[in-house]
C-alpha cells in the first residue's frame, strides 16, 4: 500500500492518542524531539521540528530526510487529558472505594483469571497500585497505633484513640508524593475502565466522535498517508475511532492510505469486561477491513502490555477473513544494546514508552521511520509475518458484540 497516486509518501498527517494520561501534550512534541534527535545520530536520518501553524489539536510539524527521501508530516495530538483528569478527582477515601469496586469487578466478572492466564507481567502491573495502596494504609494504621499507644500511657481514659487522628496525615503525604510513586495515578486508570464495566463513558464517546471527524477531514486533504497511533489504553480508542470512520463510509477510495499503529497496547484490560461489547465489535469489524494497514506493536520486555498478544483473536472475536492486525515485537533484548537494556530494564513505566523513543540497535520497528520515512505502514510492512510466538488463544469470558 502507497500514497494516493501510487508512490511513495511525500506528506503524511499523523494523530497520536496518547493512554490515561493528564499531562498536558507538549510531553509528546518534546520525546519526539529529543528521541528523533537521538535515533537520527543512530540511523542517519535528518528530523527537523518546526511550530505546528492553522488551528485544531495540539501538535507539530516535522520536515525529515529518510532513507534517502525528504517527507513533510503533520503531528497532531488528539487530546483526552481533561477526561482523565476530571476521573483522577476523588480524594483519598474514594480511591480506596475505587479499589475495592475495580478489584470485585475483575474478579466477580471472572476477567480476572483470564487476563493472567494470557499475560502475567501486565496482571502484576495491575495489583502494583492495589498492594501500594493497601500497604499505604497499613502504614498509616501503625504509625496511629504507635501514637495511640505512647499517648495511652498517660492513663487519661479512651486517649489513645486520638492516635488515629495521625493516619490521614500519613495517607495525605503519600498521595502528595504519588509523582514517585504512581499508586493513585494507576489505581485511577484501571479503575476508569472497570467503572462501566468496559463501556466508554458518554464523555469519551463524544470525544471520540470528535477524534473520528478529525480523521475524516484528513482524509480529504491532500496528503499521500493519514497514520493514527494509539498507544496503550489509546490503542483501543484508536481501534473504535478507526472503525467508526469506516463504518461512516469516510474513508474515500482513491484518497490518502489509512494506517493504524497500536503500541504497548492493553486491549484485553477492557475488552475482558462484560460490558466491552462494543470495542469488541470494533475489533472484529477493523480486523477484517481493507481500507487499512493495522500493525501492532509490543515488546515482552514491556511488563506494562500484553506483549505479543493478538487484540482481537484474544477477546475471541475474531472473523473469517480476518487480515489484521500484523502482531509484530519490538524485542527490546535485541534492538537495545546490552547496556542500554540493563538501564533500563527495571524502569517499568519507561519501557512502556521505549515504542515512542530512539533504539541504539534497531531492527525493523523504527518509531521515526514509520512516522516521518517515505513509506506507508502498509507499505513498509508487506510481506512481514507475523511473530511466530503470538498469543492468539480467544479466552475473554465474554464473546458478545454490540449491535
Amino acid at each position: 500500500m502507497t500514497g494516493r497516486d501510487g508512490k511513495k509518501v511525500r506528506r503524511r498527517r499523523v494523530f497520536y492518542i496518547p493512554g490515561y494520561d493528564p499531562i498536558h501534550p507538549r510531553r509528546y512534541r518534546e520525546l519526539y524531539r529529543k528521541e528523533g534527535a537521538a535515533q537520527a545520530a543512530v540511523s542517519g536520518h535528518e528530523i527537523a521540528l518546526r511550530p505546528k501553524t492553522g488551528g485544531g489539536p495540539y501538535g507539530w510539524h516535522v520536515a525529515a530526510r529518510i532513507e534517502g527521501a525528504p517527507v513533510e508530516t503533520d503531528f497532531e495530538v488528539l487530546v483526552w487529558s481533561d477526561i482523565v483528569r476530571d476521573s483522577m478527582a476523588p480524594g483519598i477515601g474514594a480511591t480506596y472505594l475505587q479499589l475495592a469496586r475495580t478489584a470485585w469487578i475483575y474478579i466477580a466478572s471472572g476477567a480476572l483469571p483470564r487476563l493472567v492466564r494470557l499475560r502475567q507481567g501486565p496482571v502484576i502491573a495491575a495489583f502494583y497500585p492495589v498492594l501500594m495502596l493497601l500497604g499505604q494504609l497499613a502504614l498509616a494504621l501503625l504509625v496511629a497505633r504507635g501514637a495511640g499507644a505512647a499517648l495511652a500511657l498517660s492513663g487519661v481514659p479512651f486517649v489513645g484513640w486520638l492516635g488515629l487522628a495521625l493516619a490521614w496525615p500519613v495517607l495525605a503525604w503519600f498521595r502528595r508524593h504519588d509523582n514517585r510513586l504512581y499508586a493513585y495515578y494507576l489505581m485511577h486508570d484501571y479503575a476508569f475502565s472497570a467503572r462501566w464495566r468496559g463501556a466508554n463513558p458518554p464523555a469519551l464517546e463524544a470525544r471520540l466522535e470528535a477524534f473520528r471527524d478529525t480523521v475524516a477531514e484528513a482524509l480529504r486533504g491532500e496528503v499521500d498517508e493519514v497514520l493514527v497511533v494509539g498507544h496503550s489504553s489509546g490503542a483501543h480508542l484508536a481501534v473504535s475511532v478507526l472503525a467508526d470512520l469506516i463504518r461512516a463510509g469516510a474513508a474515500p477510495k482513491g484518497g490518502p492510505a489509512l494506517s493504524l499503529l497500536t503500541l504497548g497496547q492493553v486491549v484485553p484490560m477492557v475488552s475482558f469486561l462484560p460490558q466491552a461489547g462494543r470495542l469488541r465489535a470494533d475489533l472484529a469489524y477493523l480486523s477484517a477491513r481493507d481500507e487499512i494497514a493495522w500493525v501492532d506493536v509490543t515488546a515482552p520486555g514491556d511488563g506494562c502490555a500484553f506483549a505479543l498478544c493478538d487484540p482481537v483473536s484474544v477477546s475471541g472475536v475474531a472473523p473469517k477473513g480476518k487480515r489484521w492486525p500484523l502482531v509484530i515485537s519490538a524485542a527490546f533484548t535485541r534492538t537495545l544494546s546490552p547496556a542500554r537494556w540493563q538501564e533500563l530494564r527495571w524502569r517499568f513505566f519507561r519501557l512502556h514508552f521505549q515504542y515512542l523513543c530512539a533504539f541504539d540497535r534497531p531492527g525493523d520497528y523504527d518509531y521515526f521511520r514509520v512516522t516521518a520515512g517515505p513509506m506507508t505502514l502498509g507499505a513498509r510492512y508487506a510481506g512481514r509475518a507475523p511473530s511466530k510466538s503470538r498469543i492468539e488463544t480467544p479466552l475473554s469470558p465474554y464473546r458478545s458484540v454490540a449491535p
